[in-house]
C-alpha cells in the first residue's frame, strides 16, 4: 500500500514541467490543507495504524508542497528518507500490535517497555525521525524544506 501512497507524489515529480504557476499555487494550498487536516486527525485518534497513516500523508502534503515551491529533487529525497523512517515505524507498530493481542488501540498499550524493551526504542528513534531530529534521516530532508521555504520566490517566512 505505500507503493500506492507515494506513486502519486513520483509522477507529480515525473511530470513536473506541465504545472504552470497558477497550478503551483493551487497545489500549495491543497498541500498546506492537508498536511494541516491530517495533523489535526491523527491528535484526536486511538487507532495506532490510523496515527500513522495520518502522518504518512502529512509528509506526503509535505512532499506536495515541496513540488509546489518547485524543488523536485528535495521532494523525491525526501520521499526515499521517508520511506526509510516510515518502513521502520511501521514493522514496529507491527511487532507491538502482534504482542499485546492484536488491539490496535493506544489506550490498552500501557507499560510496552518492559515487555518490548527494543521494539520501543527502534520505535521512539522512528517517531525522532519522523519529527526531524538533528543528525536522523528526516532531519537531513526538512533543514532542506525550510532553506527552500525561506529562500524559494514563494517564500513562508
Amino acid at each position: 500500500s505505500s507503493t500506492l501512497v507515494t506513486a502519486g507524489v513520483y509522477l507529480l515529480i515525473r511530470f513536473n514541467f506541465c504545472f504552470n504557476e497558477w497550478l503551483m499555487y493551487f497545489l500549495l494550498f491543497i498541500s498546506s490543507m492537508t498536511m494541516f487536516m491530517s495533523g489535526l486527525g491523527a491528535s484526536f485518534e486511538f487507532d495506532l495504524k490510523k496515527i500513522i497513516a495520518l502522518s504518512t500523508l502529512s509528509q506526503l502534503g509535505l512532499m506536495m508542497m515541496i513540488l509546489s515551491l518547485g524543488s523536485y529533487e528535495l521532494a523525491f529525497f525526501h520521499l526515499l528518507t521517508h520511506a526509510l523512517f516510515k518502513a521502520l515505524l511501521f514493522m514496529c507498530a507491527g511487532n507491538i500490535i502482534h504482542s499485546v493481542g492484536d488491539f490496535q488501540d493506544i489506550r490498552y498499550m500501557g507499560g510496552l517497555v518492559k515487555f518490548l524493551p527494543l521494539t520501543c526504542v527502534y520505535f521512539n528513534i522512528s517517531n525522532l525521525s519522523l519529527c526531524g531530529l538533528p543528525f536522523l534521516s528526516g532531519f537531513y530532508s526538512k533543514d532542506l524544506v525550510a532553506e527552500i521555504m525561506s529562500m524559494g520566490y514563494l517564500s513562508f517566512y
